[in-house]
Formats: C-alpha cells, sequence, structure tokens
C-alpha cells in the first residue's frame, strides 16, 4: 500500500471523475468485474501482495485456498483490541474473531481442504458423519431465530458455517484467557462497574457484534446474507457456553442456560 508504483500498475485503466457518482460505480464495477476475469488466466501466486493488500480494512479472513488466516492493521484497534486496556477485553474482542477465523478451517466449507488448500475429501467417513451430525444441531437451532422486524426467520443452512465459526471462536477465545489467567493471575476488574473480570470478558465479545439495522438491511442479510443477524451472533453461541451461563448465574431453563441436551457445540 505504500508502493506508489504498485498501485498505479493496480488501479491501471481504471477511470475515476469527481462528482458523478453513478459513472464511478459504473467504472469500478466493470474494473472489478474485469480484474478479477483477468486473474483468472494469470498463474496462481499464493505470495502475490494484492491477496493481502487490504491493510486498511476493519475485518479478519480465512482463505481456504492458503489454509491461512489474516487481521488487516485496520482490525487491530478500537473495540477489538488495544495494547493498553486489560486482557479479559481483548481476549474477548480481537480474541474472539482470531477464534472464529481459525475455527472457519474445520466448518462445513472448510473441512473440505486440505492443509495445502487443494479442494479434496481427507475426513474419514466416521469424523464426516459425527460434524454432519452436531452442525445439524447448529442448523436447527439457527433456523428457530425469529427476526419479528421483518417477519422471517434466520436460514440455518445459510448461515451455519459462519454460526459454526461463532461457537467455536468463542470457545477458544475463553480458554485461551482461562489459560493466560492460569499463568499471569487475575486482573482488576474495571473500576465502578459491578462486574467480574469474567463477566467482563463476556460482555466485550458480545460488545463486538453491537448494532443496528435499517430494515431494508435487515431482511437483505436474513434472505441472502451468510451471517446471523447480530444479536443472534451473541445469544447464540453464549446459550450454547455453560460457562457464560456460570459466570452470570443464569437461571437453568433460562434462554442463556438451557437445558445441556439443547446446546449445540461442533467444536
Amino acid at each position: 500500500l505504500l508502493n506508489d508504483t504498485k498501485l498505479t500498475e493496480l488501479y491501471h485503466g481504471l477511470a475515476v471523475s469527481g462528482g458523478d457518482l453513478l459513472d464511478n460505480m459504473r467504472n469500478l464495477t466493470i474494473f472489478g468485474t474485469n480484474y478479477a476475469f483477468r486473474r483468472l488466466r494469470e498463474k496462481v501466486d499464493k505470495k502475490d501482495w494484492r491477496n493481502h493488500g487490504a491493510a486498511a480494512v476493519v475485518n479478519a479472513f480465512y482463505s481456504p485456498l492458503e489454509n491461512s488466516i489474516q487481521f488487516p492493521a485496520g482490525i487491530l484497534q478500537g473495540t477489538f483490541f488495544s495494547a493498553d486496556r486489560p486482557k479479559y477485553m481483548n481476549f474477548g474482542g480481537i480474541g474472539y474473531v482470531i477464534g472464529h477465523e481459525i475455527t472457519h478451517g474445520f466448518d462445513d466449507t472448510g473441512r473440505q481442504f486440505d492443509s495445502k488448500g487443494d479442494l479434496r475429501d481427507w475426513w474419514d467417513k466416521t469424523t464426516k458423519q459425527k460434524f454432519l451430525q452436531k452442525a445439524k444441531c447448529i442448523i436447527h437451532q439457527y433456523g428457530n431465530y425469529s427476526v419479528p422486524e421483518v417477519n422471517l426467520t434466520v436460514n440455518g443452512i445459510n448461515t451455519q458455517g459462519e454460526n459454526i465459526a461463532d461457537n467455536g471462536g468463542i470457545k477458544e477465545a475463553y480458554f485461551a484467557y482461562n489459560q493466560w489467567e492460569n499463568e499471569f493471575g487475575v486482573e482488576q476488574p474495571l473500576p465502578s462497574l459491578p462486574y467480574s473480570t469474567k463477566q467482563l470478558f463476556w460482555l466485550s465479545a458480545a460488545n463486538v457484534w453491537c448494532g443496528k439495522y435499517r430494515p431494508e438491511a435487515l431482511k437483505l442479510r436474513v434472505l441472502t446474507g451468510v451471517h446471523s443477524p447480530a444479536q443472534f451472533r451473541v445469544n447464540g453461541p453464549f446459550s450454547n457456553q455453560p460457562e457464560f451461563a456460570r459466570d452470570w448465574n443464569c437461571p437453568v431453563g433460562s434462554k442463556l442456560n438451557p437445558d445441556p441436551n439443547q446446546r449445540c457445540a461442533v467444536w
């Protein structure tokens, strides 16, 4: 991104003018489409800088073709991470995201790629059957979440990969923080707040998905998106973690402390 020559080469042929949004959007769409088709005819280079040139993006990625996870500089700040705050906030923030991306390597899509990024059915029959059975639980759980604002329910099949990653991610982040705490000791909670360090971990994780949708955007997300609406990315994974119910003393049988037989866990 700091190499002007490479950026000039990358965007060669793209015409952008001030004051004409429609033409600019059309030109960008055409340029992006032509760029994608052009790369289809290039030799594959997994180390190509263009695959990792989105340093300013506030997002994280798992690449099955590279068997890699990526965390651009843009996400290593704000809600997700800071070197100047307690570890329970970082483990709940960026730790949750890291666990999410790791788990993508073993979701309904990632499991189909081997360590070299090749599309291959490398699991044995028993492992595959157990995974599919556990995934059905996630599909059923999320498929029963209703979104009354748009009179729809979540599509449990379309969102299963992200839901599996959310559930695995929060579990991994929590266990990682427990391990850190066992090694370095219990931190001080935040002043003037009546929450334990474990509760603050959960609050930090929930805060990652804090947001509000316009009705049109919410409907589009439910109908076509691979991510569940934000509230279910909190309530779903948290309700499947007995540690959450224990840390918050949730009544047995409540939405966030269901019967153990109603909990889902793929990983």
